[in-house]
């Protein structure tokens, strides 16, 4: 008998869940989605790349001290 599509997605997220990853969910802001576009269009990333990245990146910048440096740029060139 064939799977339903509700049948494999669930599968699938048993899979991944299993390889211990986490799937996130949210809005874009404007800026944000504008900065995604440049980033999927530059990169030909994945969403799940993307959003690896992002929170990696994220980390890196809060470990080193930077995360306010980072904010204030993101202010300072209204993204």
């Amino acid at each position: 008998m064939a799977l339903s599509n509700a049948e494999k997605q669930r599968r699938y997220r048993e899979r991944q869940k299993e390889n211990g990853k986490k799937e996130m969910r949210g809005y874009l802001s404007k800026e944000a989605l504008e900065c995604y576009e440049l980033i999927q269009e530059q990169t030909n990333w994945s969403d799940s790349v993307i959003l690896s990245n992002a929170v990696r990146l994220t980390y890196a910048a809060y470990k080193n001290g930077q995360i306010g440096l980072l904010n204030n740029w993101l202010t300072k060139n209204k993204l």
